[in-house]
């Protein structure tokens, strides 16, 4: 499957936003690389890179392909509803994205895994295919012997998650369900999908 698997930090400054979360590195020097860092003048970026830029910064935040994404804006370009706020709820329903939300894993990277390694069920059956797209209704849980896993009990212990009107958690059951997809307003990641949407136009 593939994925990227380079430097985050330096994705991270490139594109002038902390998408792989937690980063240290970033924190410190929050500006795009070069050998003269932060002191060195910019030109202003045009048009198409402005928009190019906010594409990639939805694609590594989701951690997802340029053919996957192009086929999600297609997908969402043929459905009733804005182009960019579809083409985002589609990214929310991927099931690694899901398996993020409810706080099994702390990044998407390690959700991604956790799927991928078949710790995950889907409606009670296992699925390990990161891009598998949930539906309003389906069911998420953890694989029986999979639920004493050190990394996701140590990120259940540490998560913040609260169960939303669109993503409901059980920790009793450890079972979450995709109740119906979220809104633009429910989707907190800082992106600006309608330039997304305006790059693919062209």
């Amino acid at each position: 499957m593939a994925r990227y698997t380079g430097p985050t930090t330096k994705i991270a400054r490139k594109l002038g936003a902390p998408i792989f979360k937690e980063d240290k590195a970033y924190e410190k020097r929050p500006y795009p690389p070069g050998q003269h860092g932060n002191s060195r003048r910019r030109s202003k970026k045009s048009e198409y890179a402005i928009q190019l830029m906010e594409k990639q910064k939805a694609k590594f935040t989701y951690g997802i392909l340029e053919k996957q994404f192009r086929n999600l804006f297609e997908t969402a370009s043929q459905s009733k509803g804005v182009t960019g706020e579809e083409l985002l709820k589609l990214c929310e329903v991927r099931l690694d994205n899901i398996v993020y939300r409810l706080g099994l894993s702390p990044t998407r990277q390690g959700a991604r895994q956790l799927v991928s390694h078949r710790h995950i069920l889907v409606n009670g059956k296992l699925v390990n295919i990161p891009s598998y797209s949930l539906k309003p209704g389906d069911k998420v849980s953890i694989r029986e012997r999979s639920k004493n896993l050190e990394v996701i009990q140590k990120s259940l212990s540490n998560t913040s998650f609260t169960s939303d009107e669109w993503l409901v958690w059980n920790a009793d059951s450890f079972e979450g369900i995709l109740v119906e997809f979220p809104s633009r307003e429910q989707i907190p990641e800082e992106i600006k999908e309608q330039l997304i949407v305006e790059l693919y136009s062209k």
